[in-house]
């Protein structure tokens, strides 16, 4: 079974003879560790190329760079018929963040409703096929549908989560406008991605319950989650979201998503589930767990004895993924993902009754 098949079977809720390990496409670099690690089942997982290309054919776009002191900066505007939208992001090599949003003031709703009822999506099929075809069998191809309508106000480029807290309590009519409008955009991309070459596709994600709280995710969340869900899982597909925050609040919710896949959940101590407890709350839903960042800065055999340890907390290893889904520090990275190898092995040895 090559490493993508087996992922694949995981998710499913088929049983495999190693627990599979991903990582994201940019978090190693590569060289022969790198490959060494791939030749022992590492599977890389590329969100690079997208199954569906989404654009805005009223919406003009334009990018001006500048460098200060080594730093480099882009302006992107959005000149819209009914207004002018900017941005304005730092990149320092594989990471980058936004300095300001598209939202400045109450003035800037009109324009944002008219960019996003603006958006077209149109299948990009051949070009997603064959990637995965030319990528091989140790790189698995995962499709998105953007983040969920209202975790694209609060942690997107459109609003920010300052500003949409209040925003929330004094102009909420205005964001529920764009909240509608995201939800109609996100349902004509439904069934482009259902259709797909695409065999999994994650929906959001980086929620944070102190933010959204139980009423809200009820309310503007699970309903999304179910749309996409049922229009995946009418052609075989499956779906999952990013959820790598503390989870304990929303968890029961979560379990009536319809989601097959929780993705890059990060179990104690980082957060505030284990794995066993995130196992028992949801019990149908593969667990893709994000390895927790802070142990990545321990010694190799810690490394490997808390991988042992973690999944002892577990009956059974079916539907577990192990990924790496953070950054690591640079001279942990190899390292650190070795020993968590070694870790899986090793816990395969001591427990075959659960890989048999």
């Amino acid at each position: 079974m090559t490493p993508r098949e087996s992922i694949l079977t995981v998710l499913h809720g088929g049983h495999v003879s190693k627990m599979p390990f991903t990582i994201y496409e940019y978090k190693l670099p590569q060289c022969a560790d790198e490959r060494a690690l791939r030749n022992r089942g590492m599977c890389i997982v590329n969100r690079n190329v997208a199954a569906v290309k989404t654009h805005r054919p009223n919406v003009k776009v334009s990018q001006h760079v500048t460098f200060e002191g080594g730093r480099q900066f882009t302006r992107t505007v959005h000149e819209t018929p009914v207004g002018t939208l900017s941005t304005l992001s730092e990149t320092a090599g594989f990471t980058s963040w936004v300095h300001e949003k598209m939202f400045k003031s109450p003035d800037d709703y009109k324009a944002l409703l008219f960019l996003l009822s603006d958006e077209v999506h149109e299948p990009n099929y051949e070009e997603f096929a064959k990637a995965q075809a030319w990528m091989g069998d140790d790189v698995i191809l995962r499709a998105g549908f953007g983040l969920e309508p209202l975790q694209a106000l609060i942690s997107g480029n459109l609003m920010g989560m300052e500003d949409f807290c209040l925003q929330w309590m004094d102009n909420r009519d205005e964001v529920l406008k764009l909240y509608a409008a995201i939800v109609e955009s996100r349902r004509r991309l439904y069934p482009l991605i259902a259709k797909s070459p695409a065999t999994h596709a994650n929906y959001g994600g980086n929620v944070v319950p102190e933010i959204t709280g139980p009423a809200v995710f009820e309310k503007y969340y699970v309903p999304n989650y179910l749309e996409a869900a049922e229009a995946m899982h009418r052609h075989g597909k499956l779906i999952g979201s990013h959820f790598d925050d503390d989870c304990g609040l929303l968890a029961p919710l979560i379990a009536k998503t319809g989601l097959d896949y929780v993705e890059a959940f990060t179990p104690a101590p980082t957060t505030d589930l284990t794995l066993a407890q995130a196992r028992a709350v949801w019990p149908r839903m593969a667990l893709w767990v994000n390895f927790p960042s802070q142990v990545h800065l321990a010694p190799d055999a810690e490394v490997e004895r808390f991988t042992v340890e973690m999944l002892d907390e577990l009956k059974s290893v079916d539907g577990v993924i192990m990924a790496v889904t953070e950054d690591m520090p640079p001279e942990r990275r190899l390292d650190s993902c070795r020993a968590i190898m070694d870790g899986l092995d090793r816990h395969a040895r001591e427990n075959p009754r659960l890989y048999a």
